[in-house]
């Protein structure tokens, strides 16, 4: 009896009590959890859009699984829920959970669109930040550039990917131009004229902005910025019809109503 270790026998002894109370409340509260209601069903809509809300998740989920308040927690479709409501073309996520409760909560996150697209036949279609065609509803329209003029890609099915580099192009300006102080106040539209180059149009000032594609953007739209702070304060805004930019190394600027062309040779500090 000397030789016992009675603080290692009080440890052990101490362990197997705490192991087997923890079973036993595993056991009751999945026990509980089986048992348990739902009483009640919150959705949380995330995102800058309000494409859906509330309402259309939970009549969503009412009409293909049936109420939810009163069933189960157990047999309740979890994964099922998720995946129904990610097909919706307006959702990027969706994650349920269930609470001890009774509540089932579902956060929904929207898309987030970037350009609205109206091609040549007259379609629309929004695209998000991912490149995925979003359709138009008519219960929101968002605060997005409309791109429109000679654009042949339209739209057959929600969240096929944009395919042409036109549309790409289109669609990295949008996404430039939303991120950009000066440029998300100026640009109210992109336009594709019948040569199939990207015109900018401005909030203020009667010129057209002739980019030609997103190749370069960032020199295409630092050689603009150089023609509203040095040029345009100079001859006023009625004296070009078009600013063109396109070509490199030069702002060749159409005089309005006479055609004279005014070819600009700049030479641009690469670090400013």
């Amino acid at each position: 009896m000397r030789n016992i270790r009675w603080s290692m026998v009080f440890y052990v002894f101490l362990g197997l009590v705490i192991f087997v109370g923890l079973a036993m409340l595993m056991s009751l509260v999945s026990k509980k959890d089986s048992q348990q209601l739902c009483k009640e069903l919150k959705v949380v809509v995330e995102g800058k859009e309000t494409f859906i809300d509330q309402q259309d998740i939970s009549k969503m989920i009412d009409q293909k699984f049936g109420s939810v308040v009163g069933k189960d927690l157990a047999g309740i479709k979890v994964q099922q829920i998720e995946e129904a409501i990610e097909m919706l073309p307006y959702v990027s996520n969706a994650e349920v959970h269930l609470d001890m409760d009774g509540t089932m909560q579902v956060t929904v996150q929207q898309r987030e669109v970037v350009l609205r697209v109206i091609n040549k036949a007259g379609r629309e279609y929004y695209v998000d930040r991912l490149g995925k065609k979003v359709p138009v509803t008519l219960k929101y329209v968002p605060h997005v550039m409309v791109a429109n003029g000679n654009i042949s890609e339209g739209y057959k099915q929600p969240l096929e990917m944009v395919e042409s580099k036109l549309v790409q192009d289109l669609v990295r300006i949008a996404g430039h131009v939303r991120g950009d102080n000066l440029w998300e106040n100026q640009i109210v539209q992109i336009f594709v004229n019948e040569q199939r180059d990207i015109e900018l149009i401005p909030r203020v000032g009667r010129e057209v902005l002739v980019i030609g594609s997103a190749d370069s953007l960032d020199y295409k739209l630092r050689r603009l910025e150089v023609y509203y702070k040095n040029i345009l304060p100079k001859v006023g805004s009625e004296a070009y019809e078009k600013v063109n930019v396109k070509y490199g190394g030069q702002i060749i600027c159409e005089r309005r109503g006479n055609w004279f062309i005014d070819s600009l040779q700049m030479k641009i500090n690469m670090k400013n």
